[in-house]
């Protein structure tokens, strides 16, 4: 009798199981906004981080390896970006579902073509990233290639729910596409604009706006100016000017604010991903804020 009760329970569970919530653990925003949207009611999803957070510099907190634990899919950038605190978290998660190679892991700069390759990799040379540079969310259009092909791997991963990924990816891209064009129509007085950034996490947005990088405040990736660099900077742009100085609203804003003072520029603070502004909550409000910021340049 008890085995006809637990044979009975087990039948009864089946409809939940085949349908149970994918848990999503994503190491950027951006990639939990972008997993929330394909997945809708089918995900829960875990964001590592938050847009105020430099993510090259995480701790690898017991909170993290936990949910890393429980995770199904894990979705990160890659390129190097988490170098500091993935491995170490993917170690000690004890998750066979989610280690590289694995249907379970998925990073986001393997569906795109990544910009500012160096030539040479020397950790002499600053942050480095050997693959090229990571930032890539900072192009819609990257958003596009990386959700075609989270759309697949979540289906992959959770074939019960294929069909609703399936759909909910074909809506929003359906209107991510009419967003891009939209945004770029609003940008259009961007095109060929000289700018400086604080730090090199801009070159996927300036080639998709057309705008030019004439400096950069950081004399190595990830090392902080001195004043005589930035005085070696403002100098520069007395036969390079530029329009306005660039840094994520996760930065200080020290260098940038004393180069804008001197030069007589704008200083500017983007969002660096969803979260990172007021109105960027989400993927279509991130691009939203991201224009109307740098349009404030132009008038």
């Amino acid at each position: 009798m008890k085995s006809i009760r637990l044979i009975l329970s087990l039948l009864a569970a089946l409809p939940t199981l085949a349908h149970a919530t994918l848990n999503v653990f994503a190491c950027e925003p951006e990639w939990g906004a972008l997993a929330s949207e394909i997945g809708g009611d089918a995900v829960k999803v875990y964001a590592a981080t938050t847009a105020m957070q430099d993510p090259h510099r995480i701790e690898a907190r017991p909170s993290l390896i936990a949910q890393m634990r429980r995770a199904n899919l894990a979705i990160c950038t890659g390129a190097e970006l988490e170098v500091g605190w993935l491995p170490l978290l993917l170690r000690q998660s004890g998750n066979d579902e989610i280690q590289p190679g694995r249907p379970g892991y998925f990073e986001a700069t393997r569906y795109v073509t990544l910009l500012d390759k160096p030539t040479l990799v020397d950790r002499s040379q600053g942050d480095v990233h050997a693959a090229g540079n990571p930032h890539i969310q900072t192009d819609p259009r990257n958003i596009a290639r990386v959700g075609a092909a989270l759309a697949q791997r979540l289906a992959e991963v959770d074939p019960a729910n294929a069909a609703v990924y399936q759909a909910r990816w074909k809506a929003f891209s359906a209107r991510w596409e009419t967003s891009i064009a939209h945004w770029q129509q609003q940008a259009a007085p961007l095109k060929g604009m000289p700018v400086v950034v604080q730090h090199k996490f801009f070159p996927y947005l300036l080639n998709w706006l057309g705008m030019r990088e004439v400096a950069t405040l950081e004399p190595k990736p990830g090392v902080e100016p001195s004043v005589g660099y930035l005085a070696e900077v403002a100098a520069r742009l007395k036969t390079t000017p530029a329009k306005a100085v660039l840094r994520t609203t996760y930065q200080s804003p020290r260098a940038s604010e004393w180069l804008a003072e001197r030069a007589s520029i704008p200083a500017i603070a983007l969002p660096a991903t969803v979260g990172g502004a007021p109105g960027a909550d989400d993927l279509f409000g991130l691009f939203d804020v991201t224009v109307a910021e740098l349009l404030k340049a132009t008038r």
